[in-house]
């Protein structure tokens, strides 16, 4: 994604307004690895700014897609989630907590894809499932407990 000042004068290009609300998302958004929900931005920019609307957050990230500007992915439990990282790259997302994290693949175009049935790909996007390693730390530590409670309980008294 562009820095924030050359976002404003590309928005300017289009005719489209910038006001300080519009700015504040540029920021927010730039260099921005977490891959926000539109109400997740909402969140971190009213904390910054009372007074910003959902609607203007929505209709900023629509409008950064339809420049370019932003990666619309659709998450695993439906959340679309924007991705200011626009270098092609793909996802790894948490099972367990829904982090998503940029990748990147190398050979993607020797990928050998059967069934496409006359569909001619023009991009790909691969998104790897599994646990994130906090999550896998914390399932790790809650077994271990589980485990030392087990024994514990099957001590004599």
């Amino acid at each position: 994604m562009l820095a924030p000042a050359d976002l404003t004068r590309h928005f300017r290009a289009r005719g489209l307004k910038v006001t300080p609300q519009r700015q504040l998302l540029f920021k927010l958004l730039h260099d921005n690895a977490t891959h926000p929900t539109a109400e997740a931005l909402f969140a971190t920019a009213s904390a910054m700014m009372p007074g910003i609307s959902l609607r203007t957050v929505y209709q900023t990230l629509n409008d950064l897609a339809a420049m370019g500007e932003l990666q619309v992915l659709q998450s695993g439990n439906g959340a679309t989630r924007f991705d200011p990282n626009v270098s092609e790259h793909h996802h790894a997302l948490c099972d367990r907590c829904g982090e998503l994290h940029d990748v990147y693949v190398e050979a993607v175009d020797e990928l050998h894809v059967r069934n496409l049935d006359g569909f001619v790909i023009d991009r790909a996007g691969i998104v790897f499932g599994g646990l994130c390693a906090p999550c896998q730390s914390a399932l790790a530590k809650k077994s271990q407990r589980n485990k030392n409670c087990i024994t514990n309980k099957e001590l004599p008294q």
